[in-house]
C-alpha cells in the first residue's frame, strides 16, 4: 500500500512554475528520500502534502484520502518536522508535550506513556531544562518525538539534518531508522550520504520534475557503470599488472591513478573474471578487487544535468 501517493501535481507562484506535472508514490514502512537541490521544490510539495498550499492541478492521497487545501482531516495521518522547528523556549520537553498532546485531544495517561516513550527514544528522557537553552540538534530531536506524539501513518521530515554538525546529523538518521517499523518516513533531502544511509527508496526532483525514482538497489542496477577497481600495495605490483599482454584490451582508456587501475568493459563479470586468472597466474594480490556500482552522487548528478 501507498502511504502517499502524488499525481501530475503542479503549482506556480506568478509567471514561475515551481512543481511541473510532479508523480510519485511512497510505499508505506519504507524511508523515501525526496532529493533535490536548494530551490527544486522539495519544501512547496510538503506544505501542499499537507494542506498549507493550493496546488493548480493535480491530486495529493494520504493514506487514500484527498488532501484539500484549507482542510485538515488527512493531517490526522500525519507528522510533520519542518527544517526549523519552533517551540516555547520558556517550556521544558515534558510541559510541551503536554501542549501538544492536549490540543491533539489524548488523554493524560496517553500523554504521559507517548512522552516517556518518545523522550527515550531521542534520548531527551533527561533533559530537564527550559527549551530555550537547547541546542539545535536538541531541538532537532524533540521536534521528532512531538511529530511522533500522536502516532502517525506518515512523518514528514523536510530538510532535518541540513543544519546539524556530523554528530547531530547521526543522531537524527539513527531515530528515523528506529521508527521505520512503527511509520512510513518521508525525508526530504539535499545531502546525498544521509539519503544512502538510511533511505530504501528515492525521488530526485530537478526544476519541479521527478527525473529519477526508485529504490536504490533497483537504480544501481539500472545505471550500473561495467567498472572493475583493482587496487595494489605497491607501484611495483601495479606496472607487474600493466604488463600482463592478455590484459591490454581493458587497458586502453582505464584510469590509473595512484596505485590503482579502474577497467571498463560491457562485460564487467568476464572482464573480472580475465583479470583474476591473470592475477593468480602471475603471483600477484591485489589490495582490493570490486566491480563499481554507481554513487548516490553519479545517480544524482545524472538526473540533474
Amino acid at each position: 500500500m501507498d502511504l502517499l501517493r502524488i499525481d501530475h501535481l503542479s503549482k506556480s507562484f506568478g509567471p514561475h512554475k515551481v512543481i511541473d506535472d510532479l508523480s510519485f508514490a511512497v510505499p508505506e514502512h519504507s524511508i523515501f528520500g525526496f532529493v533535490g537541490q536548494n530551490g527544486a521544490g522539495k519544501t512547496t510539495t510538503m506544505k501542499m502534502v499537507l494542506g498549507l498550499l493550493k496546488s493548480d492541478r493535480g491530486t495529493i492521497m494520504v493514506n487514500g484520502e484527498e488532501v484539500r487545501f484549507g482542510q485538515n482531516r488527512t493531517n490526522q495521518f500525519l507528522g510533520y518536522l519542518p527544517d526549523v522547528p519552533e517551540f516555547y523556549g520558556f517550556m521544558k520537553p515534558r510541559e510541551y508535550l503536554k501542549l501538544c498532546g492536549e490540543i491533539t485531544g489524548l488523554d493524560d495517561n496517553q500523554i504521559k506513556s507517548r512522552s516517556d516513550e518518545l523522550l527515550a527514544m531521542v534520548g531527551l528522557d533527561r533533559a530537564n531544562k527550559k527549551i530555550g537553552g537547547f541546542s539545535r540538534g536538541m531541538k532537532q530531536r524533540l521536534g521528532i518525538a512531538q511529530a511522533l506524539l500522536n502516532e502517525p501513518k506518515l512523518l514528514i521530515c523536510d530538510e532535518p539534518t541540513s543544519a546539524l554538525d556530523p554528530i547531530g546529523r547521526k543522531e537524527i538518521l539513527d531515530i528515523l531508522q528506529q521508527v521505520k517499523g512503527k511509520t512510513t518516513v518521508v525525508f526530504s533531502t539535499h545531502i546525498l550520504s544521509d539519503v544512502e544511509r538510511i533511505c530504501d527508496h528515492i525521488a530526485v526532483i530537478h526544476q519541479g520534475r521527478i527525473t529519477l525514482a526508485g529504490t536504490l538497489s533497483e537504480l544501481k542496477a539500472q545505471h550500473k557503470q561495467d567498472q572493475l577497481q583493482v587496487e595494489f600495495a605497491s607501484s611495483e605490483d601495479k606496472a607487474r599488472f600493466m604488463a600482463i599482454p592478455q590484459l591490454s584490451p581493458f587497458l586502453a582508456g582505464a584510469d590509473l591513478s595512484g596505485t590503482g587501475v579502474i577497467l571498463q568493459d560491457k562485460e564487467a563479470f568476464k572482464m573480472a573474471s580475465i583479470v583474476l586468472d591473470a592475477l593468480v597466474h602471475n603471483q600477484i594480490v591485489p589490495t582490493r578487487f570490486e566491480l563499481l556500482e554507481p554513487s548516490i552522487e553519479n545517480l544524482f548528478l545524472e538526473a540533474v544535468q
